[in-house]
């Protein structure tokens, strides 16, 4: 199924093991860049990657990935390899050939899980805001409570915008651009049930094994002001002596919001550099 808004993409729409994906296809001549979303997030937050990438000459796809955006809410599976699966399935469907793989925070760990148990399946890893993990129990549910205080509905999106931003727009209008108006006001499109749910496995291991397992040219693009620490960047660094990697200052972890002009340099860079 497919549906077309200007400027904006084509939705496509699959559906896996009866769980419906929804992708927004941005065209362009190829290479392939498929990229992923973190968590509570969706497809549109790489609007501005997307369209600066497709005119940079990639073909451009962004996924909602399962209980998040116009993807299916409640899925019964959340595990990591759900995640993985669903990303196959969108490369087969979809006909991407060796896409370069890009995601931010939990979208990042999704694909460098899928770079690792598919080897081959990428021809180059992008991890923004996100590695191999930290086990820590209590993750999940302090991640949960703060999506369960958010104050829904919104009255206005610029309420929205106002909330989720917390002093920074350009951060409230990525997030506010994920919600769905209905009954007179803004609401999330994703339960906060499912959320913690999707982040049990990272609570309790971490994947450096799976890291150390990936075999395709790396980029890890972080924030000064992030989630990535010194410390676990440089063991990611000490296992795949070939990442490449860079800090930019004074961002925090939603780099793709706060800086998408930088961040597509970035890549585009590591594209060129790496011969990709």
């Amino acid at each position: 199924m497919t549906s077309s808004s200007p400027g904006e993409g084509t939705e496509r729409t699959l559906v896996r093991d009866g769980v419906r994906l929804s992708c927004r296809d941005w065209g362009g001549s190829g290479p392939d860049t498929l990229l992923l979303h973190g968590l509570a997030g969706h497809s549109g937050e790489w609007d501005a990657v997307a369209r600066l990438l497709r005119d940079a000459g990639h073909r451009v796809v962004a996924l909602d990935q399962r209980g998040h955006g116009s993807s299916e809410r409640r899925p019964a599976d959340v595990s990591r390899a759900a995640y993985v699966a669903d990303v196959v399935a969108v490369v087969e469907e979809l006909g991407l050939v060796r896409p370069l793989l890009a995601g931010q925070s939990l979208g990042g760990h999704t694909a460098l899980l899928t770079a690792a148990a598919h080897p081959g399946l990428p021809r180059a890893l992008v991890l923004v805001e996100a590695g191999p993990g930290r086990a820590e129990p209590d993750v999940p549910e302090q991640i949960g409570g703060l999506l369960r205080a958010w104050p829904v509905p919104f009255p206005s999106r610029e309420a929205a915008v106002a909330y989720l931003g917390d002093g920074n727009r350009a951060i409230g209008e990525g997030w506010a651009g994920g919600l769905q108006e209905r009954d007179g006001g803004f609401w999330p499109r994703f339960d906060p049930d499912v959320m913690v749910r999707s982040l049990d496995e990272n609570s309790r291991r971490t994947f450096w094994e799976e890291w150390a397992a990936v075999d395709c040219p790396a980029l890890a693009v972080l924030g000064e002001n992030g989630i990535i620490g010194g410390d676990e960047y440089a063991e990611m660094a000490r296992l795949r002596p070939g990442l490449h990697g860079l800090s930019l200052p004074g961002v925090g972890h939603d780099v793709h919001l706060e800086r998408p002009d930088e961040l597509v340099g970035v890549i585009l860079d590591f594209v060129r550099r790496a011969g990709l």
